[in-house]
């Protein structure tokens, strides 16, 4: 996993690319969480929101190459 994606010849590292995926998975994910009113059990919503950021980019970070991404 280590290299650089082409955008139309603009060089972008791997994990810039994985890292916008997890953000728009995570305001997903937040945005179902607070449909179903899931924030009034935590403490501290930041928190959560950026926990949900790390593991999804994890999980993407993780699933890449089982799909057969070269990233």
């Amino acid at each position: 996993m280590i290299g650089e994606v082409s955008l139309d010849g603009v060089y972008l590292p791997t994990l810039f690319v994985l890292a916008l995926g997890a953000l728009a998975l995570s305001f997903v994910l937040t945005r179902l969480i607070g449909a179903f009113g899931l924030y009034r059990f935590v403490a501290y919503r930041a928190a959560v929101d950026l926990s949900l950021f790390v593991l999804s980019l994890g999980l993407l970070a993780f699933l890449v190459p089982f799909f057969g991404l070269r990233l």
